[in-house]
């Protein structure tokens, strides 16, 4: 029973810290609460607040999961170039490839064996690495590049939810509004 609980909380945790958003069940309860007040102009432009703040999440984690899956490829490129150097270390044979310059530019070049690779780790900054050092480097920047990929699909869909769950909020403390003015006026008329 505790472990069933357990895997439930985990299951709704998020990684990015994002707020989990209340729905609201009861708003006459929620609109006498002493934040809300029964001010609904407030209530709503707070939970609007949220709204736009959950999209702006939305919008930067979208645009990191972009970026890895731009970036995922490349390390597997990487990889599969520093398998093929490694096979072709011990031999005396060239080998024949072709690199890409900018966009769109691509030239041949011969590669002789080799016992060292460099790569660019960003920042202006190169480095030289042995083959089994690349491929250790390159190996844990994959595992990390997915693993951090999935955990932004995961805050993803937590973050859609609470988007809906606002949103329904809004929604229903408005009609709640509408209401209440309607049986209001209907008070007044009679």
């Amino acid at each position: 029973m505790g472990e069933e609980k357990e895997v439930q909380d985990v299951e709704k945790k998020n990684f990015s810290g994002i707020p989990e958003a209340r729905f609201v069940e009861d708003v006459d309860a929620f609109m006498k609460e002493p934040d809300n007040a029964e001010n609904v102009e407030a209530v709503l432009r707070r939970l609007d607040e949220q709204h736009q703040k959950y999209k702006f999440m939305d919008a930067n984690l979208t645009m990191k999961k972009r970026k890895l899956k731009t970036q995922i490829p490349d390390i597997q490129n990487c990889l599969e170039i520093l398998t093929e150097l490694k096979s072709k270390k011990e031999s005396d044979k060239t080998i024949t490839n072709q690199f890409l310059l900018s966009d769109q530019v691509y030239m041949k070049a011969q590669i002789p064996p080799t016992q060292k690779v460099y790569l660019w780790l960003g920042a202006n900054t190169m480095l030289e690495y042995t083959l089994d050092g690349a491929e250790t480097l390159l190996t844990k920047n994959l595992s990390t590049a997915t693993k951090n990929l999935n955990k932004i699909d995961h805050d993803l869909d937590f973050l859609r939810d609470q988007c809906t769950t606002t949103e329904v909020n809004m929604a229903r403390v408005y009609n709640w509004d509408v209401k209440r003015r309607q049986a209001a006026k209907e008070i007044k008329t009679t």
